[in-house]
């Protein structure tokens, strides 16, 4: 794993968590002033760390961020706000060679337990061992994934590189979450660093688009969390190292929203008590909206929830939740397969199939599923159609090997993982992909779900 240049990371035992030895408090420090992005819980009922991190993003002028997990500060009144403040102002003083690092330099985030104040002097003695344990290394850095942990049964890290005209830049990203996953991100925390030199408000931007195909479209359980906290550390553009240009920041957008997308789909992954992850893929939807509608309809069936758990191959629930879902369709041009077998012909009269498998394992009974549904169109003649058709699989054949997808993750504890993607066609899957772009509350054109 290439390691970003100029950051240092930590992770060490305070004796925050029940468990021995379990790592709870870590920290992420830039040699030099970094660039900082966020993107924050919307949830009204907002942790201490996250009001106070959500005010220092973005910014062209911070230092790192210091975390601990076992504790979620949350719902702890006045106290909670002075202790995350006290945070950072520990960290600030405790980094070697700090030269004078403020509290204002630092972020901070908090994950675990809502309604208990943080030990204060277990944090600090945290901090003081972090700050002594900072290194550049890869244990250095999973150590620091180690540090933010809760319920997690894995680690969950990714990482990329992508080359600008500036040279090669390293991409990293911890994330943690596996309860209380709810849509607009989850209990999670994720961090994401690069040194690749970014302006702070387009790294807010570039970070809020790859949110909203990522880590808006996860769900475990639909509960929304009051910690969740997506923050970019990049390198602070200098004469030496300008800003990365837009044709840069594009194939760096890519990169950053595929490590985005990896590091969401670990997280309906591991869900607490799911036993399936299912990607539901939606094509012919006349917008990402539509698309999207259709495969969280899906997902988030109670009926095609417990039919999935039984491994009962009933999949006229999974076309009936497309057909409630407010958008309009057209039945007799409706198709589904479920892990590439057919259930449900797309034909003048869409009937069903004989689709019992020979080896006598029905789809619905393999632990990861691939439901592919394709919605038919209305109000459109049928020549023009298979013109349309004919013209589409012609631009499929020229673009297959260049066509990336964007997966997002949307996650229910009880089946599945749903995405939802826009290609560069009006192709859309549950993975998640807009050519135009998301603004901050549209829902994500991937969804995944997990049970």
């Amino acid at each position: 794993m290439q390691l970003p240049k100029g950051f240092r990371f930590a992770g060490v035992s305070a004796g925050i968590k029940s468990r021995v030895g379990a790592k709870d408090v870590a920290m992420i420090v830039s040699d030099l002033p970094c660039t900082a992005a966020g993107v924050y819980t919307t949830n009204q009922i907002v942790a201490a760390p996250v009001v106070l991190s959500r005010s220092r993003t973005p910014s062209s002028s911070l230092r790192g961020i210091v975390i601990n997990s076992g504790n979620a500060n949350a719902c702890t009144g006045l106290q909670g706000d002075l202790d995350a403040a006290e945070m950072t102002r520990l960290a600030a003083a405790c980094v070697p060679n700090s030269n004078g690092l403020k509290a204002d330099d630092f972020l901070v985030m908090s994950t675990g337990i809502i309604g208990r104040k943080l030990p204060m002097n277990k944090i600090k003695s945290g901090i003081e061992l972090a700050a002594k344990s900072l290194g550049p290394s890869e244990d250095h850095f999973l150590d620091a994934c180690d540090g933010i942990m809760t319920t997690d049964a894995f680690r969950k890290t990714a990482h990329r590189n992508v080359t600008t005209s500036h040279g090669s830049h390293a991409i990293v990203g911890m994330c943690k979450g596996a309860g209380m996953i709810g849509p607009k991100m989850a209990t999670m925390l994720a961090i994401v660093v690069t040194d690749a030199p970014i302006e702070a408000t387009r790294a807010q931007r570039l970070l809020q688009a790859a949110a909203n195909r990522s880590f808006n479209c996860i769900s475990v359980e639909g509960h929304m969390s009051t910690n969740d906290s997506l923050v970019l550390l990049a390198q602070a553009p200098s004469a030496k190292h300008p800003s990365l240009n837009d044709a840069d920041l594009a194939m760096f957008e890519a990169e950053l929203t595929e490590l985005c997308i990896d590091l969401a789909k670990m997280i309906p992954d591991d869900g607490e008590g799911a036993t399936h992850l299912i990607e539901i893929c939606v094509h012919g939807a006349n917008t990402q909206a539509d698309a999207d509608a259709i495969a969280r309809n899906i997902a988030l069936s109670n009926l095609v929830k417990t039919a999935i758990t039984g491994g009962d191959p009933n999949w006229g629930r999974i076309v009936s939740a497309a057909g409630f879902a407010g958008v309009p369709i057209h039945p007799k041009r409706t198709a589904l397969k479920i892990n590439s077998i057919p259930s449900r012909t797309r034909t003048r009269f869409g009937h069903p199939l004989d689709n019992r498998p020979e080896h006598g394992v029905h789809p619905l009974q393999l632990r990861v599923l691939d439901v592919n549904a394709k919605k038919g169109r209305e109000g459109e003649g049928e020549e023009k159609r298979r013109e349309e058709k004919n013209a589409k699989v012609q631009r499929r054949k020229d673009a297959k090997k260049k066509e990336k997808k964007f997966p997002s993750v949307f996650s229910v504890p009880l089946c599945f993982n749903l995405f939802v993607f826009q290609s560069l066609r009006l192709f859309l899957s549950l993975r998640l992909k807009s050519r135009s772009g998301n603004s901050e509350g549209s829902s994500p054109g991937r969804v995944g779900l997990r049970h």
